[in-house]
């Protein structure tokens, strides 16, 4: 389905490091990255190198103050905790700012490169830094990539963007700064608010006419349920809103694996995640797709199969789930992290879901969480609620 596909890399992306310790190690982005290509599949892709953000990019989502701050921190090392710099979520670290304008740089090149028909398809998987907030860092994030790109978007002209989070986490940062933007379809598929940061994402925060969009599901939910949520409320907006533009979040913490998060997916559920938004983008938004990655704290297991499945399923070549990791990667994953990598891409599931219009079952609980998020926004777009 895919002409063209461009993948932003710089080694220094891995600069983006909170410390020993952090779940939010940049050793998975540099697995990730060997492991597609030991695999192959960065040769059927084009590689594109990235420059920092400006001070004016960040600005379209940021407040000066707000940038101001993280360069001072950058300058010091010293924290400043009245914008979340410092704390055990956000460490304060030297060079915060140019690592953090990097990644944003790097969703801007993705973005610019899809804008103007360079590539139809571009990814950063360093990226998807999604809860910074215009005027705060949270939850590992100090400057919000996907919004920047987002903002650039609509600054060059266009006039209906998708946004669609698949992060355990719910995406609050992107949804804040575009809540009273109808130009901009923001849609969170996460582990309920009530068990799980930020504590956001709740079906009844609908935005600006209908277009911010949660889905909150349970704690334990697993492929089945996940795939079936997802079927439901995303497809059936995407085809009504028809963006110009459709642009993803592809945080892997949803993963049963993940330490941070309690919901149940594996690699193989997250592959057909994949797969179906790459369809929806040709469908939706002609082919304009702007990709990024997100979090994930299991960082052998995890993170590197599932974005070099996605960096695959971008480039049109997906993988088969049952490919064997390569030796070579297998060895600098003990070198590197002193643990033992997976054999296969595939946890061996077979990630199948029962579509939601063979009809609602009020007794379950991911019928009711899809049911409330239909219920909320459906009728907003014209759309009926029931299946």
């Amino acid at each position: 389905m895919s002409r063209s596909v461009r993948v932003i890399w710089d080694d220094a992306l891995t600069s983006y490091d909170f410390g020993p310790g952090h779940p939010l190690a940049p050793v998975r982005v540099e697995l990730t990255m060997a492991l597609a290509r030991e695999l192959g599949v960065l040769d059927e892709v084009e590689m594109g190198g990235c420059a920092p953000a400006t001070d004016d990019e960040l600005a379209l989502v940021h407040k000066r103050d707000y940038i101001e701050a993280v360069k001072r921190v950058s300058a010091t090392g010293r924290p400043d905790l009245a914008h979340g710099l410092g704390t055990a979520d956000n460490p304060a670290f030297t060079g915060v700012h140019e690592a953090s304008a990097l990644i944003t740089g790097a969703s801007l090149a993705a973005a610019r490169a899809v804008w103007t028909g360079e590539a139809e398809h571009a990814v950063n998987v360093a990226g998807g830094l999604h809860h910074a907030m215009a005027a705060v860092a949270s939850g590992f994030c100090v400057y919000n990539d996907p919004a920047a790109a987002i903002a650039w978007l609509l600054a060059q002209g266009a006039s209906k963007i998708a946004y669609v989070d698949v992060d355990v986490h719910h995406g609050d940062g992107v949804q804040s700064l575009f809540y009273d933007d109808p130009r901009v379809l923001t849609i969170s598929l996460h582990e309920s608010p009530r068990t799980l940061f930020p504590g956001t994402g709740f079906p009844q925060e609908t935005g600006a006419e209908g277009t911010a969009v949660n889905v909150a599901l349970p704690a334990g939910c697993g492929d089945s349920g996940w795939l079936r949520a997802f079927h439901a409320v995303v497809p059936p907006l995407l085809r009504e809103f028809a963006p110009e533009i459709l642009v993803t979040q592809h945080g892997c913490d949803s993963h049963a694996l993940d330490p941070l998060a309690n919901l149940m997916l594996s690699v193989d559920g997250q592959r057909t995640a994949y797969e179906a938004l790459h369809g929806l983008a040709h469908e939706t938004a002609g082919g304009r797709w702007v990709v990024t990655g997100g979090g994930g704290y299991e960082l052998v297991q995890v993170v590197p199969r599932v974005w070099t499945h996605l960096i695959a399923e971008v480039s049109g070549h997906p993988l088969d789930p049952a490919t064997a990791t390569p030796e070579a990667w297998r060895r600098f994953v003990k070198e590197r992290t002193g643990q033992t990598a997976p054999l296969t891409m595939t946890d061996g599931r077979h990630a199948e879901f029962r579509d939601f219009s063979a009809g609602y079952d009020p007794a379950d609980e991911i019928d009711r969480a899809i049911m409330a998020t239909r219920n909320a926004v459906f009728p907003l777009h014209g759309l009926d609620p029931l299946p």
